[in-house]
This record gives structure tokens, C-alpha cells and sequence, in this order.
């Protein structure tokens, strides 16, 4: 990849990466290896060419298709509650790579990542940036989110990226005993929730973390 275009220039320099964790942290992110992280992927990479000037707001950006890269104190709480919470970090399952943004922060921090996403075009894109990148340690495939990846389960963690009505059945059952998911829940109302399956696999704990706001959770694929 061109260095000048990974490392950024004005509004996508470094320095205007370091305002954002700056302002993460007085959000009350305290995972350093989740800012260190941030910090160094150049999230400019992941929007198209006129909103890149915009990449370093901690705000929702568009991507195409319906969808959005997420604001970037949810992808830090979202990555900080998922590995504060997993008891391995060897295989985690992404729900909705969008960008690719998301993807790239976990991979960096977890052993090998699986990520699943709906729509072609932007799994595609996704694929080019972790090429580009140099992450090799994510598979990912085009599939309906709800669905999961039942091949490759179970999943230590599974961080979701789009928000069902109610838990997904299929999710759940995917994780080995005690795995995390994060997932946002909800239609009109929805809440950041946290469900731990239990270390004999028999009870899911339920726990609401706080209120967000995510694209739905949609069945189907889009080519």
C-alpha cells in the first residue's frame, strides 16, 4: 500500500488519530491495547475518498448499501466488553464486516477471526482492505449474519455488528462454554447486551451493558 495514503495527510494525519483516542478515553475507554490498536489503523482507508476527511470524527459514517461504518467509541466499547469478558481469544466470530473497520481492529487482537457479511459488494471491499493491510489471519465469506458460521463453531466470542429484534438462536448456540457474544438488541429500543454462556454450556446470562443505535440485523444475501 502507498505509505503517504496509509499514514494520512490534515484531517487523516496522525495526529488528528491521536485527538480521537484522546477523546475515546475521556468517553471512558480504558483498554490500552484496544486504543493502541485504534490508533494505529488508519480508519480514512475505510470510507470512500470524500468522506475520508471525516474518518477521525467519533461519529457514524456511510458506506453504501444501507449501511455504516460504526462510530468509533462503539467499536472500541463493542472490542473492550468482547476481550474483558472472553476467556480465550482463539477463535471469534465478526457478524457484519461492513468496511472492514471492525474487522481489522479485532484481528489485530484476537488469534483468528471469521467474519461473515450479507452483502457482496462490501465483503469484497473488506477483503481488498485486509490484503491491503497486511491481516491474514481473518476468513471471511458472504452469508446471512443470524446464521452465523455454524461450520467453524463453536466461537470463543462473537461480536455482532447490526442489531436483531430479539438474540439470535443460532448464535448463541454457537458459542463453546464460556464464550461471550456482544451484540446490539432491540427494533425501535435497543441496548448494547452481553450474553455469557455458562462453563457446562447450559445456562446463557443475559446483561444489558447500554442504549445504541445499529443498522438492523437483515436476513439474506445481497450479490
Amino acid at each position: 500500500m502507498d505509505r503517504l495514503r496509509h499514514e494520512g495527510l490534515g484531517m487523516t494525519s496522525q495526529r488528528t488519530r491521536n485527538r480521537l483516542i484522546q477523546r475515546l478515553r475521556e468517553e471512558g475507554i480504558s483498554s490500552e491495547e484496544v486504543l493502541d490498536v485504534m490508533g494505529s489503523t488508519p480508519r480514512h482507508l475505510f470510507l470512500d475518498e470524500a468522506l475520508a476527511i471525516r474518518a477521525y470524527e467519533d461519529t457514524a459514517l456511510p458506506i453504501g448499501y444501507g449501511q455504516t461504518i460504526s462510530q468509533p467509541y462503539i467499536v472500541a466499547r463493542m472490542t473492550e466488553l468482547l476481550l474483558s469478558r472472553a476467556k480465550s481469544r482463539a477463535r471469534v466470530l465478526e457478524v457484519g464486516a461492513g468496511s472492514g473497520y471492525q474487522t481489522a481492529i479485532l484481528a489485530r487482537l484476537v488469534d483468528k477471526l471469521y467474519s461473515v457479511e450479507r452483502i457482496a459488494p462490501l465483503l469484497e471491499k473488506a477483503r481488498q482492505r485486509m490484503r491491503e493491510l497486511g491481516i491474514f489471519n481473518v476468513e471471511m465469506r458472504l452469508s446471512n449474519g443470524g446464521f452465523g458460521w455454524p461450520e467453524q463453531a463453536p466461537f470463543d466470542a462473537i461480536l455482532c455488528a447490526a442489531a436483531p429484534a430479539s438474540i439470535p438462536d443460532e448464535l448463541r448456540e454457537q458459542l463453546a462454554p464460556g464464550g461471550v457474544l456482544v451484540i446490539p438488541v432491540g427494533s425501535d429500543s435497543q441496548y448494547l447486551t452481553i450474553v455469557t454462556r455458562s462453563e457446562d454450556g447450559s445456562r446463557f446470562d443475559v446483561e444489558k451493558a447500554e442504549p445504541v443505535r445499529f443498522v438492523p440485523l437483515l436476513s439474506g444475501v445481497v450479490r
